[in-house]
């Protein structure tokens, strides 16, 4: 790259002012998910990646659940301007100058769908440098081929140059077999936008302001560089079906790479690893994994059939078994979850903790080598190291108004089918008895019974045989 290149500043224009009617739907098109994130997202860090100093998103139909996300995700780095009617594509470009107008006339204007997810940095990145490279181009573009294009803009070509793009509607008998379609992703001197957008007229079949008409324009003045693309990477999106399609697609990239990077990922058909999400070498992903959000996994960590994993990080050697379900929890290193477990927010497993079948944890510590292994509901508490929770325990941690604390010292032993009334403290050490409902602290080394006093009648249970077997007979009877 040139000295005088490098000098340009890069900025890309994001179109996502679209209803998306086709959607049904009363969310907008672009917060529609891929992969874990709403579409939009994808463009705007493929712009930003592919060097863009500022990222201008052109909003209308749900602006305000459009811009909350992107504030969200991206912060300042991305501004927002309002199309208030929506009047076609170059309408909305027209609607974006006036925040670019701080740029030195030279700068590179990337402008792209909000509705092209697979789209990559480095696609964009070759139109940025085309431009950078011939700078007396007034637009660099992306063209693609498919057998078919028909609802595609065409592309125009004269001596192998292209000279301009027509729409669908306006093409004739001829261009509509044209296979070379316009993916609608340009970049464009910024002088030349501000000179000749506010010229564009609506002489079209659905009266907009069609930013495709600049191409002609374009090839007249400076020439229009083309860099071809494969055509599945700028897919837009119309309806549902698209939206399914696509999303498979991305989630396929996704786990084949994780794979590329070291990663057993037994069967890519059936699992979605979200983007985002960070898998360590030798971990294993079994089939019909679910992996959302900010998830972290260590290397050598296994997670067994049918898991959901929602912001959780596991460490390292960590095993989680099948169908087990966590969100927003900690597995510690070399920690056993599973079968059928529920980490609810704020669970939090030492190392070698085990949490087993149909134990649920919310917002509870367990220390080291610390074991609920059946039926338990261990919610509020804190676990020290080293405690053994029989099946059936149930930290009673709601009052009907207000959530309190249980707290297990290390090496503490809850009996099977015991109730921890909260608040309250086992200390140190202590052995809490089968059965037992704990409503006051146990102090350390202690030992905690409260059961009531069992008492065997011989022979009553023949008694009580008889005087059920007759009352069924004379309810028998009456029928």
């Amino acid at each position: 790259m040139t000295e005088a290149a490098q000098g340009r500043s890069r900025t890309a224009v994001v179109l996502a002012a679209g209803k998306g009617t086709r959607m049904k739907s009363a969310l907008p098109k672009v917060l529609h998910a891929i992969a874990g994130r709403p579409m939009i997202h994808y463009p705007v860090r493929a712009a930003l990646e592919a060097g863009a100093g500022r990222v201008v998103v052109v909003v209308g139909h749900g602006r305000e659940g459009v811009e909350a996300y992107l504030r969200r995700a991206f912060g300042d780095r991305v501004e927002i301007v309002v199309q208030e009617e929506q009047r076609g594509t170059g309408h909305a470009v027209l609607v974006a100058l006036p925040a670019l107008a701080s740029e030195d006339a030279a700068a590179r204007v990337l402008i792209l769908a909000g509705d092209t997810p697979l789209l990559s940095a480095d696609e964009v990145r070759v139109l940025f440098d085309a431009c950078d490279a011939e700078p007396k181009a007034s637009m660099a573009m992306l063209t693609a081929r498919l057998e078919d294009a028909s609802g595609y803009g065409r592309i125009l070509r004269h001596d192998g140059k292209v000279v301009g793009v027509r729409e669908q509607v306006d093409c004739s008998p001829e261009e509509r077999f044209i296979r070379e379609w316009n993916p609608a992703v340009y970049a464009v001197r910024l002088g030349f936008l501000q000179e000749h957008l506010p010229k564009l007229r609506p002489n079209n079949a659905q009266g907009e302001l069609y930013m495709t008409d600049l191409v002609a324009v374009a090839a007249a003045e400076g020439g229009v560089l083309d860099r071809a693309v494969d055509a599945a990477s700028v897919e837009g999106i119309n309806d549902r079906a698209q939206l399914a399609a696509l999303d498979r697609r991305m989630l396929l990239g996704i786990a084949r790479r994780h794979q590329l990077a070291g990663v057993t990922v037994r069967e890519p058909a059936s699992v979605e690893i979200h983007d985002g999400v960070e898998i360590g070498q030798d971990a294993v992903i079994e089939r019909g994994v679910v992996l959302r959000g900010a998830t972290k996994i260590g290397a050598g960590a296994t997670l067994d059939v049918g898991c959901v994993l929602s912001d959780v990080v596991v460490d390292e050697g960590a095993l989680v078994k099948p169908y087990s379900i966590a969100t927003e929890s900690h597995v510690g290193k070399k920690a056993q979850v599973g079968p059928f477990s529920h980490l609810r927010p704020a669970s939090d497993l030492g190392e070698e903790a085990h949490v087993g079948n149909f134990v649920e944890l919310k917002k509870t510590r367990l220390g080291k080598k610390s074991k609920a292994n059946h039926l338990a509901y261990l919610g509020d508490g804190e676990v020290g190291d080293g405690v053994n929770v029989g099946a059936g325990t149930i930290f009673c941690n709601y009052d009907g108004f207000n959530k309190h604390v249980t707290v297990l010292e290390d090496d503490v032993f809850i009996g099977s089918d015991s109730q921890l009334v909260a608040p309250v403290r086992v200390g140190k050490g202590a052995y809490v008895g089968t059965g037992t409902t704990v409503v006051r602290d146990v102090p350390a080394g202690a030992l905690a019974i409260g059961r009531a006093r069992q008492e065997n009648k011989e022979g009553y249970a023949d008694k009580i045989k008889a005087m059920f077997k007759a009352k069924k007979a004379a309810k028998d009877a009456k029928k």
